[in-house]
């Protein structure tokens, strides 16, 4: 805003070096393409490439000329806050010199992510190798933290210790634990089968609403590149629903009114259904598997984005817990 407010000033787009893209001119033997006039071509440079090897010579034109999609196409680029300048003033300036190319819709623009307090350098040994973590904690529960810490804002920090934290106090001891309990009392009180509920009460319309605005405001976030709002949002339902089931407290109610603890079991059911969907852009592999367990099948990020409702007697099979704890010997290891 800086740059547009004191007024755009030339910009050369070569550079006196003698390694680069060269200049196909004579006389500028020693000079090289600037690389971030460069770079930033190769988002249309890669969809002709991507449409030639596909054997769709054409299809690239969809992406890029307005009005050849049936659907307005909307450009996307996430990016680091040092290379706004780049997507949202030098970009937009080719694309407009060009002429009847489509212009970048949103360009949302992270800060910096540090390690252990620290700039990530690999000489320094201060960075993270996405495979070894893959191989010892999994996807989801490294995508959790991503999401969760996300430098949205302001500049955050890595560490191992956040987030083991984050996946024992609120993968496993939150999501998991309340998706854990419902399902494993459904088998072992009513043999897997999801009962048949009374007349809704006004704490389970409540819960259900709840879910409802959870939906609206997940989806929300997620539209306006918010995703640490949105898993929020999404983990706030998680809440509502352990609090949901320890007021109905159904191991008691069944003491007492079999029928009453049913009802409960059945609205916990669909909040946990609805939860499979609201956390499925953050953990599509918990989800999938939370998917199978509530009866379901094929692609769980193919579900419309909606309270999807398991009918009453449907049998479901035995589950097992979504998340792993992470214990202080593998924690150690570090």
């Amino acid at each position: 805003m800086n740059w547009l407010k004191e007024g755009l000033r030339a910009r050369a787009i070569t550079r006196d070096l003698d390694w680069g893209v060269p200049i196909p001119l004579e006389g500028y033997e020693d000079k090289r393409i600037y690389v971030w006039f460069d770079a930033v071509i190769g988002y249309f440079s890669a969809s002709v490439e991507w449409a030639e090897k596909r054997g769709t010579p054409e299809a690239w034109k969809n992406w890029w000329i307005p009005g050849l999609s049936e659907s307005e196409v909307k450009p996307y680029y996430f990016i680091g806050k040092d290379n706004i300048p780049f997507h949202t003033i030098i970009w937009p300036a080719m694309l407009l010199g060009y002429g009847n190319r489509i212009l970048p819709f949103d360009v949302p623009a992270n800060e910096f992510m540090t390690m252990s307090g620290a700039k990530a350098s690999s000489s320094r040994g201060n960075v993270i190798w996405t495979k070894d973590v893959l191989e010892k904690y999994g996807a989801d529960m490294l995508r959790y933290y991503l999401s969760a810490t996300a430098p949205e804002g302001r500049d955050t920090d890595f560490t191992f210790d956040e987030m083991i934290r984050r996946n024992n106090d609120e993968l496993v001891a939150t999501y998991g634990n309340v998706v854990h309990r419902t399902l494993t009392f459904l088998q072992s009180k009513f043999g897997g089968v999801i009962p048949q509920p009374l007349p809704l009460r006004d704490a389970d319309k409540e819960i259900l609403a709840e879910l409802e605005h959870g939906f609206a405001q997940v989806g929300k976030y997620i539209s306006q590149c918010h995703f640490k709002e949105g898993l929020n949002a999404a983990m706030i339902v998680a809440r509502a629903a352990n609090r949901y089931l320890d007021e109905q407290a159904p191991w008691k109610q069944i003491k007492v009114d079999r029928e009453a603890a049913g009802t409960t079991i059945y609205v916990m059911l669909q909040v946990i259904s609805g939860l499979r969907l609201l956390f499925c852009p953050y953990l599509p592999f918990s989800s999938q598997k939370l998917h199978g367990y509530l009866g379901f099948e094929g692609d769980v990020s193919a579900q419309p984005w909606q309270p999807v409702e398991i009918p009453a007697g449907t049998t479901l099979p035995k589950p097992a817990p979504l998340f792993p704890k992470i214990e202080e010997p593998i924690a150690a290891e570090k």
